[in-house]
């Protein structure tokens, strides 16, 4: 397994420069002390589910009787609308009916750490999908230790830039972010292709036969 495309593919979907805009959001009302918390919590929710998804999702699979192709390809298809989504530089608003779930619950007492912004703005189906193909690819214990890891690298990063979204907003303004985001659709999207190809194989051998051929 190469070690860095799930990095690369892991930051391109929660790509927390483009949740900035919904963190200024959320957070306007808070105080400095707050909006602190807030960034620590939604950064570490944000590597737990990642850890999480490595480490248990193919547990869940196989308990629901799903083949891992089927997810792969299913995980593929998410991949690929997220990366469109991005393309068009709109993931914001490709998911405003999450946001508005994720509202409802955070008026029911919910904290807006964990619900709308780390789940489902960081870390939605896409990014646990993700976490699950890649984990079955993983062939020793060190190799699924690096994944765990780079859970600890997107709270980093997501700290980091939750932390600075302030200086973020004014430097980049919205055409900024909008670069940023369709940088980072393009990337993903060729993920998704590969990861798409890699399970329709799976589940139709005689496609990479007629490849060869």
């Amino acid at each position: 397994m190469d070690i860095y495309k799930p990095l690369v593919a892991l930051l391109a979907i929660v790509n927390p420069v483009g949740v900035v805009p919904f963190f200024i959001h959320f957070t306007s009302s808070l105080s400095r002390e707050q909006r602190r918390k807030t960034i620590l919590v939604s950064s570490c929710t944000a590597g737990i589910v990642i850890a999480l998804s490595a480490l248990f999702g193919l547990k869940i699979i196989e308990f629901f009787g799903i083949s891992l192709a089927s997810f792969q390809v299913g995980g593929g298809c998410l991949l690929l609308i997220s990366s469109l989504q991005m393309l068009n530089a709109q993931p914001a608003e490709a998911r405003k009916e999450e946001v508005s779930e994720g509202n409802s619950k955070a008026d029911a007492g919910a904290s807006i750490a964990v619900v709308p912004l780390a789940i489902p703005l960081l870390t939605g189906p896409a990014t646990i999908s993700t976490m699950v193909i890649y984990a079955d690819k993983t062939r020793h214990w060190w190799e699924l230790a690096i994944l765990c890891g780079y859970g600890v690298v997107v709270t980093v990063v997501t700290f980091i830039t939750f932390s600075a979204s302030s200086k973020i907003a004014k430097v980049l303004g919205q055409t900024g972010i909008n670069i940023m985001t369709r940088l980072m659709g393009l990337i993903l999207a060729a993920l998704a292709v590969e990861l798409l190809a890699d399970g329709l194989i799976k589940l139709f051998p005689v496609l990479a036969a007629r490849t060869i051929g």
